[in-house]
């Protein structure tokens, strides 16, 4: 139990921060939904008690994926939080189609105009900060995760979106599920007041349905960028930094294979070069030393495997991470 409690510190912090102000925002909205029986409120009810288990989930599936490997699981748990956000992704379905079920209710059997405006009104613009504040937390781990640097300003927005792709599994997640809660609480708030001042009264239960579709897109993304880290998947942007730093050394020939693996937020790097054939070893290991240490001090890199082979006189590497 200390060992978990331990592993608990090195966790997302973006997502125990969304974890917590989305368990407030979700009991917020609930006590308001029971009390206005508001359509649109009722999907971002659904919506923030998804966020807020999810969110759970990854934050303790990243903490315990970085625990040490065991007599049983030899090669780590790096992959763990992967799994973890598989099965995270079925809460967030399953909501997304009870909020699709209501909004379409809505839609078919409309009621009259809305009651208790400014309440609803109120607690979505409350929730929408709120949310914002998440949304602003995850954008600094992943331009801090990028770039390796304290980006302030809009840049931070900018960067964000550019780099999303790029960031760990658990500050992805977080960052897709909280720019659809913060779009969503204004989407709700549209329809909300299209459905109180226009004879549109099916307004709210649009909302509710885009807001759903918008679930259902955070599903779809997170099953397949956590299934494709699972099975282990190729880093083709690191491969072609890697090989940048190969052919900085002198004496290099080729590279005559190279496979960078992402399994969670760790990566593992296997490296064959071809030297000149009359180089001595300890030039060699020299050579070797100086690649290691390039290579390990990106972040996010565990393991590398580096061995030699004689020029075999054949170009192999066509750089195929695109970096010049």
């Amino acid at each position: 139990m200390k060992e978990f409690f331990s592993l608990l510190k090195n966790g997302s912090r973006s997502a125990l921060w969304a974890c917590i102000i989305n368990a407030v925002v979700a009991t917020v909205k609930g006590i308001v939904f029971f009390i206005t029986g508001n359509v649109a409120m009722f999907a971002e009810f659904m919506h923030s008690i998804g966020d807020s288990a999810n969110q759970l989930f990854v934050y303790i599936g990243s903490a315990l994926s970085k625990k040490e490997p065991t007599d049983r699981f030899p090669e780590g748990f790096a992959r763990l939080v992967n799994l973890v956000l598989l099965g995270a992704v079925i809460v967030v379905g399953i909501l997304a189609y009870e909020t699709i079920v209501k909004g379409i209710h809505h839609i078919i059997d409309p009621p009259g105009s809305g009651s208790w405006l400014w309440l609803n009104i109120g607690v979505l613009g409350l929730a929408a900060v709120l949310e914002a504040f998440v949304l602003y937390k995850a954008m600094k781990e992943i331009t801090a995760d990028v770039e390796g640097e304290d980006i302030t300003g809009f840049k931070i927005v900018t960067e964000s979106f550019k780099n999303a792709g790029d960031a760990k599994p658990a500050t992805k997640l977080v960052f897709l599920e909280d720019l659809v809660a913060t779009s969503g609480a204004l989407i709700a708030i549209i329809g909300i007041l299209i459905g109180t001042f226009t004879p549109f009264h099916a307004a709210e239960g649009y909302a509710s349905v885009i807001i759903g579709l918008m679930l259902f897109f955070v599903v779809g993304r997170t099953f397949l960028d956590n299934a494709a880290g699972i099975l282990g998947i190729s880093d083709e942007k690191m491969e072609g930094k890697i090989g940048e730093y190969v052919f900085e050394a002198s004496r290099v020939k080729d590279i005559r294979d190279l496979k960078v693996i992402r399994q969670g937020q760790e990566l593992y790097v296997e490296l064959k070069i071809e030297l000149d054939s009359e180089m001595t070893i300890k030039e060699a290991d020299k050579i070797r030393d100086g690649i290691e240490k390039k290579i390990l001090d990106e972040k996010g890199v565990t393991d590398v495997i580096i061995e030699f082979d004689q020029d075999d006189q054949v170009q192999n590497w066509n750089n195929p991470g695109g970096a010049t």
